[in-house]
């Protein structure tokens, strides 16, 4: 027989709750930047690559999550030869990518390597990607 305890479900928190992401899209595409503001993000919206390349440049250690729609900045290998070029400052940051381009999902080991999310993204690809990304942050709560 399987038991839980209903009480402990309801105090789940969002996945990335007060974490700061930068999202890396289409500014119109509003289905991605509310499947990720779901999870309890606070989120800045960017539409042009190197202006979220700069921000990230700037103050790696203000960014909890980076997702990126690949698909809109030339496709997975130029986003990926973009995010090279900050070098260890973007290894700093969870990254979550999002193209057509790949094949499979991907959830690397290595904590410095960006997650691979087929596109269009599904809300429950993206919440796995999510804690995935997010998975060595501890959340504090009061019971």
């Amino acid at each position: 027989m399987q038991m839980f305890r209903m009480d402990e479900a309801r105090q789940a928190s969002p996945v990335g709750w007060g974490v700061q992401a930068l999202l890396l899209a289409d500014p119109a595409d509003d289905r991605l930047a509310a499947g990720v503001a779901r999870f309890g993000v606070r989120l800045t919206h960017e539409g042009e690559l190197y202006a979220a390349l700069s921000a990230i440049a700037d103050d790696p250690a203000e960014w909890g999550l980076l997702v990126v729609d690949c698909d809109r900045f030339g496709g997975l290998a130029a986003v990926q030869r973009a995010l090279a070029l900050l070098g260890e400052d973007a290894r700093r940051v969870p990254t979550i990518l999002i193209s057509a381009d790949c094949a499979a999902q991907e959830f690397p080991e290595d904590r410095h390597s960006p997650i691979r999310l087929r596109g269009p993204v599904s809300s429950l690809a993206l919440r796995v990607g999510t804690e995935h990304a997010l998975r060595d942050r501890l959340v504090w709560r009061a019971a």
